[in-house]
């Protein structure tokens, strides 16, 4: 029996405007931050969809090496459609890029290691397949946005 050998399939480029982020601190786990996430745009095959405002970054710093990043938020389509978004990342460099990232520095991407795997769920019948999928992605962070390319698996 053939196991098939899975592929990556353009899904969208994006790009989140972010806010200043929140920080709590450091706790048992790491530092927590919280990144507000403002505006922005995704665009696709034949499709298009901005992001609303009110979503937010959750990142957990684990160490001057690594951060988990937990964002969620809203898209809403040309047609009306929404779709709530949940992309979990990790994004690793070494210790003075790390540091340069988390106050805000722009920083050479080649230099991260920022990968993410973005889900997808609609009520939209048309997008419905969405639902369905796995999604992979790799990312930039700029001092105001993250830009993303994100593939299905196929």
């Amino acid at each position: 029996m053939n196991v098939p050998t899975p592929s990556l399939v353009f899904f969208a480029d994006a790009q989140i405007e972010v806010g200043a982020p929140q920080e709590a601190g450091r706790g048992p786990h790491g530092v927590r931050r919280l990144i507000p996430i403002l505006a922005g745009e995704f665009r696709g095959n034949g499709w298009r969809a901005r992001v609303l405002p009110g979503g937010a970054d959750f990142q957990l710093l684990v160490s001057d090496t690594l951060a988990e990043l937990d964002a969620r938020y809203m898209l809403e389509t040309d047609a009306g459609e929404r779709i709530y978004v949940v992309n979990r990342a990790v994004r690793a460099a070494d210790p003075q890029v790390m540091a340069q990232l988390v106050r805000g520095v722009a920083v050479d991407p080649s230099l991260v290691y920022f990968r993410c795997a973005p889900s997808f769920e609609t009520a939209s019948k048309s997008l419905a397949w969405i639902n369905e999928r796995l999604f992979v992605g790799s990312g930039v962070r700029t001092p105001d946005r993250v830009l993303l390319k994100l593939c299905e698996v196929a």
